[in-house]
C-alpha cells in the first residue's frame, strides 16, 4: 500500500507508525501541509497526525480549510484512514462535530474504556476493554452525527468511527516518550495538570506497555485498510 501520512509540524511526526508501515512493506509519503502543494499521487490510506494548532483557528492557519476539504473526499471516497489527536478534531469538524476547547490540558495518561461498539470494531477492538491511554490536548471533539463512538472517557470522547474506513483518536498511539516530553515541556506551567517531572516519570513507567498497544492499533489498521487497497 502507498499511505500518506499529513504532518503539521516537525514534533508531530508518524514516529512509531511511520517506522511500523515501512516494515510492513508498504510506502510512506509524508505531506507538509500549508508548507508543501497537496500531493497528485493517489493514497490507498491515509494518517492524519497531530499539532499545536486547532479547529477554529483558520485565520492563522489557512490550510486548515484545505485539511477538512481532503478529509470529506478521503471519506467520500472509502480511502482508510486514521486521524489522531488534531487530525481527530479535524475530521468531526469537517462532518459538522463540535470542536470544543475542554476545561483543563490533558497531559500524560488517562483512563480510557471501549464502547460495545469499540470492542467489535475492526481497528479498535484490538486494544483492551480499559487502557491507560498517553494524551496531550486542549481541545476535544464531539462525535458526527454519522458516526459512532467507539472509546470514551472522563475528560471526553477518545475515539469514533465515521463510515466503514475513517477512524479518529484522541490519544497518541504513535508517540514516543522524548516527543511526548517535548510537547509537555513546551507547556509547562498553570496550563499542566501534573508537574513536568511527574509527567516525565510517568512516561518512563508506562511508554513500554503503551507502545505495544499502539503497534498493535497500526498493524490492525493496516490490515483493515488492505483489503481497500486491494479492491482499489
Amino acid at each position: 500500500m502507498r499511505v500518506l501520512a499529513v504532518t503539521h509540524g516537525p514534533t508531530v511526526q508518524p514516529e512509531l507508525f511511520g517506522d511500523l508501515i515501512v516494515q510492513a512493506g508498504h510506502s510512506l509519503d509524508e505531506w507538509k501541509i500549508g508548507e508543501a502543494p497537496r500531493p497528485a499521487a493517489r493514497f490507498d490510506a491515509a494518517l492524519v497526525l497531530g499539532g499545536a494548532q486547532n479547529v477554529g483557528e483558520e485565520d492563522r492557519f489557512p490550510w486548515l480549510e484545505e485539511e477538512y476539504e481532503l478529509l470529506r473526499e478521503l471519506v467520500v471516497e472509502s480511502t482508510p484512514v486514521l486521524a489522531i489527536c488534531l487530525g481527530a478534531q479535524a475530521l468531526a469538524h469537517a462532518f459538522g462535530a463540535h470542536v470544543p476547547k475542554l476545561p483543563r490540558q490533558q497531559a500524560g495518561f488517562s483512563e480510557v474504556w471501549l464502547t460495545a461498539e469499540g470492542r467489535g470494531d475492526p481497528v479498535l477492538g484490538v486494544l483492551p476493554g480499559r487502557f491507560e491511554a498517553l494524551l496531550g490536548n486542549a481541545y476535544g471533539f464531539e462525535v458526527p452525527e454519522r458516526g459512532v463512538l467507539l472509546a470514551d472517557s472522563e475528560a471526553s470522547p477518545q475515539a469514533f468511527r465515521l463510515g466503514d474506513r475513517a477512524w479518529a483518536v484522541q490519544f497518541h498511539p504513535e508517540a514516543r516518550r522524548d516527543q511526548a516530553l517535548g510537547w509537555f515541556a513546551e507547556n509547562d506551567g498553570d496550563s499542566l495538570p501534573r508537574p513536568l517531572p511527574e509527567l516525565e516519570q510517568e512516561l518512563d513507567e508506562k511508554i513500554e506497555g503503551w507502545h505495544a498497544l499502539g503497534r498493535a492499533l497500526c498493524l490492525s489498521f493496516l490490515e483493515a485498510a488492505l483489503p481497500a487497497a486491494v479492491t482499489g
